[in-house]
């Protein structure tokens, strides 16, 4: 059983006789303008732009010294090296006090830093790859055996008595390693496996010897136990 529903037809206006309403053109309506306050005194609460513009005046921006952020005085602030922890005119006294194995100065080391012997042993490396030999790895892994096994003995030998620690241990090895990369500049321009080469080799190491031993007496004296070592 179907069900009819009454469409109502569709008329379509001719293009010959358009009808009245074709006629009429609809014209563009001007913008919204808002109402305007009544109390022109007041700029910010009007939309017109211009007179808020010409009668409206901020207070410029004033940047003192005093201000957060901007302006600051960087004459004032730390060096980035030292802000990092790294003095390089202490490195450099450390460095000169080394290179005279008989006038060592232990005041200057008593302020333990990585810096010195990170420079140095980097050199180190660095002369040993020149001479065809890659033995970064090799430096750092037995000068951190070095540093704990004088750790660990120079503490059994004192006892309660010893104020050695690790830190202090590692930065005397690191400084006192720059006979040894002396030697190994040298060593680039000396031939090999010559008798010249091996009285240099023991005159570095007893010169890196002497000055090693001197700065742990110095700065780690615990009584009669320190004659031990020396």
């Amino acid at each position: 059983m179907s069900k009819e529903f009454n469409v109502p037809p569709v008329v379509f206006p001719s293009g010959g006789n358009p009808g009245p309403t074709a006629a009429q053109r609809r014209f563009p309506t001007a913008p919204f303008q808002p109402p305007r306050p009544a109390n022109p005194s007041i700029p910010f609460m009007s939309f017109d732009v211009g007179s808020a513009a010409a009668t409206t005046s901020f207070p410029a921006p004033q940047f003192g010294g005093n201000t957060i952020g901007i302006g600051s005085n960087f004459d004032d602030e730390l060096p980035l090296l030292e802000e990092l922890g790294i003095n390089t005119k202490q490195i450099w006294n450390k460095t000169l006090s080394i290179l005279n194995p008989f006038r060592v100065n232990p005041n200057l080391h008593e302020d333990a830093d990585l810096s010195g012997p990170f420079l140095f042993l980097m050199g180190f490396g660095l002369f040993q790859l020149l001479a065809g030999k890659i033995h970064f790895g090799i430096i750092l892994g037995w000068v951190i055996v070095a540093a704990l096994f004088l750790y660990v003995v120079f503490n059994m030998l004192a006892g309660r008595q010893g104020n050695l620690d690790l830190y202090r241990c590692l930065s005397l090895i690191g400084y006192c390693m720059l006979p040894l990369v002396i030697l190994s500049a040298f060593s680039l321009f000396v031939p090999q496996g010559g008798v010249v080469i091996f009285g240099m080799a023991a005159a570095f190491v007893l010169w890196s010897t002497r000055v090693c031993t001197r700065l742990l007496v110095e700065l780690a004296s615990c009584g009669d136990e320190h004659r031990v070592i020396f």
